[in-house]
């Protein structure tokens, strides 16, 4: 069956990095598209960043556009996202997920699959 890890979360303080990975097994990795959201507490699950099946497409939510970086090793089944001067309202449970389509999708309902998710808490 399909399984999503995701792994690399924890605490750090504001001003910091940390660097999230989802391991994928159960899938052709390279003929789907890879994204990225977040849930924080008591919110709805919000679009972080997407990266198409090549790596050649790419997307992100305003709010983390030029902190955040997403990439993937079609070679390792894994998709990262380097998160850069980390913010307290970058708190949240980070899923990644898979997507079949041939775009880069922002909206949770278009993707396929789901990993369980890993705290990401910025202390201010």
């Amino acid at each position: 069956q399909v399984q999503l890890v995701e792994s690399g979360g924890g605490l750090v303080q504001a001003g910091g990095s940390l660097r999230l990975s989802c391991a994928a097994s159960g899938l052709s990795f390279n003929n789907y598209g890879m994204g990225w959201f977040r849930q924080a507490p008591g919110k709805e699950r919000d679009f972080v960043a997407a990266i198409s099946w090549s790596g050649g497409s790419t997307g992100y939510a305003d709010s983390v556009k030029g902190r955040f970086t997403i990439s993937r090793d079609n070679a390792k089944n894994t998709v990262y996202l380097q998160m850069n001067s980390l913010k307290p309202e970058d708190t949240g449970v980070y899923h990644c997920a898979a997507d079949s389509g041939l775009v880069v999708r922002t909206t949770d309902w278009e993707y396929d699959y789901w990993g369980q998710g890993t705290q990401v808490t910025v202390s201010s």
